[in-house]
């Protein structure tokens, strides 16, 4: 029993919580160590005392009714529950606390235990949070209000900003497309004086030495060689003129002078009598295989047509073997036609593909090959001005196919 009661107090001793122990009339009995230090009293000047003595001055009438009104219907208030409530320190300065009740009955009455703590530094920190929510929101709302201007600036800067960037990327692009264009057109000034030295040349070179041999050449023995110098001369001013028939087509292309204008024929015989006129260009021992599938009656430019497919049979002939074979076939159909010109030449190697259609533009194999580098570019723009398309699919040293689809409704 002594071994209890010493435990009780060394706790009621060593509680770092303040104890306060009242009896029946709210007079203080007893008071723990923690208590004295809270509030700057010794024991002996508290005990006797009410309790109303560690109550702020303001809080001492309301104090002693809600005690009266405890003591009437006593019941146990857990800390939780308990109110943050204002302590009297000896030296008039007040103290936050909490606390907590409960009581006990005796023999000679109604005994109420206070629990005290010491709140100030929670109190502290609460009122400093509560200042710096308060800060906090009028920084926000001030953030709000510069991130309202702030939007409106940046939005009348983006805008600004956006129409220069457009008219930077307009001048850019008119630069580039300037800058291609010049790049485009020495390019083709290169070529074309490459193509013109070359394929002006051989033949001004052929009709020069045979003029200057026909000279020589003037008893009737000598018949055969003067008509054959004559015919080197004829096909070398046939070839002159095609180059200049190249070259007038393209000008009144560039010029807009070249318009589609559409009839009515026959298109299976037109074909047939192509392929019979181009009969005479082949080689020997080359043959033209031709086919025609659907309705014969078209409705298409007959004279843009013809130029078309006699560059297509023409390169054909040119680039194939003297045995080689060229093949032609057509199909109409709804609306449609579709014409396609195949050889088993020589073929275009892959880097040259994408420029074949390029004025001018010769494939890296056919440089000793007489032409202007105009015929497929000139096929592509007249196919265009039909309204159809061109596509070229080849494979070195296998051959070339080329597909013309015009409308011919």
């Amino acid at each position: 029993m002594n071994t209890h009661i010493a435990h009780l107090t060394s706790l009621f001793e060593n509680a770092t919580e303040g104890i306060v122990l009242t009896g029946g009339k709210g007079n203080i009995v007893l008071v723990n160590p923690a208590a004295q230090k809270m509030f700057q009293y010794t024991a002996e000047e508290l005990i006797g005392k009410p309790i109303e003595i560690l109550i702020p001055d303001q809080l001492k009438a309301k104090h002693e009714h809600h005690r009266e009104d405890f003591y009437r219907s006593p019941s146990n208030r857990a800390m939780g529950y308990g109110r943050d409530l204002y302590g009297r320190r000896k030296d008039g300065t007040n103290v936050a606390l909490e606390v907590s009740l409960s009581h006990y009955q005796r023999d000679e009455g109604l005994f109420v235990i206070a629990f005290v703590v010491d709140i100030t530094i929670r109190k502290e920190a609460e009122q400093n949070m509560i200042r710096q929510q308060k800060e906090l929101e009028r920084i926000t709302n001030e953030i709000k209000t510069l991130n309202a201007e702030l939007e409106a600036k940046v939005e009348e800067r983006t805008l600004i900003l956006r129409e220069a960037l457009q008219r930077l990327e307009e001048s850019q692009k008119e630069l580039s497309e300037m800058l291609q264009k010049e790049k485009e057109l020495s390019e083709i000034k290169s070529r074309f004086v490459s193509m013109a030295s070359h394929e002006f040349r051989t033949p001004l070179s052929t009709v020069l030495s045979s003029a200057s041999l026909l000279s020589k050449y003037t008893s009737a023995e000598d018949q055969d060689k003067r008509t054959r110098h004559i015919e080197k001369i004829k096909g070398a001013v046939k070839h002159l003129n095609d180059i200049l028939e190249d070259f007038l087509s393209l000008g009144k292309l560039d010029e807009g002078k070249v318009e589609s204008h559409s009839s009515e024929f026959n298109l299976e015989a037109f074909l047939y009598d192509l392929v019979d006129e181009a009969k005479g260009l082949l080689k020997k021992d080359q043959h033209i295989h031709f086919m025609y599938q659907g309705a014969p009656e078209v409705l298409s430019d007959k004279k843009l047509l013809k130029n078309i497919l006699v560059n297509l049979i023409t390169n054909a002939i040119k680039f194939s073997p003297e045995d080689g074979i060229i093949n032609m076939r057509a199909d109409v159909d709804d609306g449609h036609g579709i014409i396609v010109v195949s050889d088993n030449g020589i073929g275009i190697p892959k880097a040259d593909l994408e420029q074949i259609f390029s004025s001018f533009y010769r494939a890296a194999n056919a440089t000793n090959i007489q032409g202007t580098g105009l015929g497929l570019h000139i096929v592509k723009r007249f196919t265009e001005l039909m309204g159809g398309s061109v596509n070229i699919d080849s494979e070195l040293d296998r051959g070339t196919t080329v597909t013309i689809n015009i409308p011919v409704k």
